[in-house]
């Protein structure tokens, strides 16, 4: 006997068979119910347009929506269907987070020139993406920004999650200056690191550790030599280019917009130059530490860190602490403290960084010159039975 109802309960009831079949409501004329051989079903209604063609629209998922919503959604699309209409209203388009954060790179990010750019868009693609890319922007709440920093916590830790933070607070900044009626998620306390500031300066033991091993580190390890011989930013090393080191030895390291400075023009002294004549052109790459895919450079620091790591037991050291170290070398050796923060490529304050234009480039070779000077005497220490000699006492 044919139903005369059809319930939540007597939905989940209807059996799969072999082939796709249509169960009809009993309670509303045009609505059935589609079983598929898989056993998933869906509510469907059908009715005919004004040119008497036959038109089908799915209402929706049964596990998703219950019957008591399907029969409303159906006389709607019935009638919709009946007077020449698309079944569903069309939904008007939203926000996903992929096409916000598309347009903030293209609007902001790239339009300001910001140097953090490539990070910005690794950070995008590696952490957010996988996760957020369909996600309606708006629909993102706090409890959802809390879950995705704590798996990247757990997984790359603290520091990392709070990169992504960032990245994610300037976008819904960037998003909310331009939509009144909408609230970042973001709120104070969501870090998940305390800011400290490092003062980490290596030993004499374990430059000559990191100096050792370095030489069996390929590309790696020329990096982290250049790093200490000439005290420049790791960027500036991994981006060097063939053309930017002369004949003569002068690296001219390249400066860009909103940048806080560089060194300038460095004439290197051999320890480092040794190191770069000593590496290989790749092809037509014209990078000095050649990555591996065409015309990119050296892109694997993490991983080659962490490798190094496992050789060279050192605690709690990074790549820019030898920058550090070059740094406070350059004292040691008796660089003044102006010359040394202009190898540094540190912006000088006030009047003097204002009206004197001097390019200083004799005086930072000399320090560069002392600091290899120095790195020598590091590296092959006097053995400990040879004592300097006394000068004779002037008559």
């Amino acid at each position: 006997m044919r139903r005369k109802t059809l319930s939540d309960a007597g939905v989940a009831d209807l059996k799969a068979r072999a082939a796709r079949y249509t169960f009809p409501d009993p309670e509303l004329r045009g609505h059935y119910v589609r079983v598929m051989p898989s056993g998933a079903k869906s509510f469907v209604a059908v009715s005919r347009d004004p040119n008497g063609k036959q038109v089908w629209a799915t209402i929706g998922a049964a596990d998703m929506m219950g019957i008591d919503k399907a029969r409303d959604d159906a006389r709607e699309a019935i009638k919709r269907i009946r007077a020449g209409l698309p079944a569903i209203e069309p939904k008007a388009a939203v926000d996903t987070f992929r096409t916000v954060a598309e347009n903030y790179m293209k609007r902001h990010v790239a339009a300001k020139g910001l140097r953090s750019e490539r990070e910005i868009q690794r950070c995008l693609d590696v952490y957010i993406f996988p996760t957020w890319e369909d996600r309606e922007f708006t629909g993102i709440r706090r409890g959802d920004v809390a879950k995705l920093l704590d798996e990247i916590e757990d997984g790359n830790g603290g520091r990392q999650a709070d990169m992504v933070l960032a990245i994610v607070r300037g976008i819904c900044n960037w998003y909310a200056a331009r939509n009144e009626s909408y609230l970042s998620p973001i709120v104070r306390g969501m870090r998940r690191s305390t800011p400290v500031k490092r003062e980490r300066v290596l030993t004499d033991d374990e430059i000559r550790a990191i100096w050792k091993h370095a030489g069996q580190a390929g590309t790696f390890g020329d990096i982290l030599k250049i790093a200490l011989t000439t005290a420049q930013r790791r960027e500036k090393i991994l981006t060097m280019q063939w053309d930017d080191v002369s004949v003569d030895g002068i690296w001219h390291v390249p400066g860009a917009d909103r940048e806080k400075g560089t060194g300038g023009e460095l004439k290197l002294p051999g320890l480092a130059l040794d190191i770069i004549r000593a590496r290989k052109r790749v092809g037509e790459n014209p990078y000095v530490f050649a990555g591996r895919t065409k015309g990119s450079f050296f892109s694997g620091v993490s991983k080659a860190k962490t490798d190094f790591d496992q050789h060279v037991p050192i605690p709690h050291w990074t790549v820019h602490d030898l920058r550090r170290t070059a740094r406070s070398l350059m004292a040691r050796a008796g660089v003044d403290s102006d010359t040394a923060e202009r190898v540094m490529g540190h912006v000088i304050d006030g009047v003097e960084g204002v009206y004197n234009r001097h390019k200083y480039t004799d005086e930072k070779a000399s320090a560069l010159t002392r600091l290899a000077g120095l790195l020598k005497t590091i590296l092959h220490p006097p053995a400990k039975n040879v004592l300097p000699m006394k000068r004779r006492a002037r008559k």
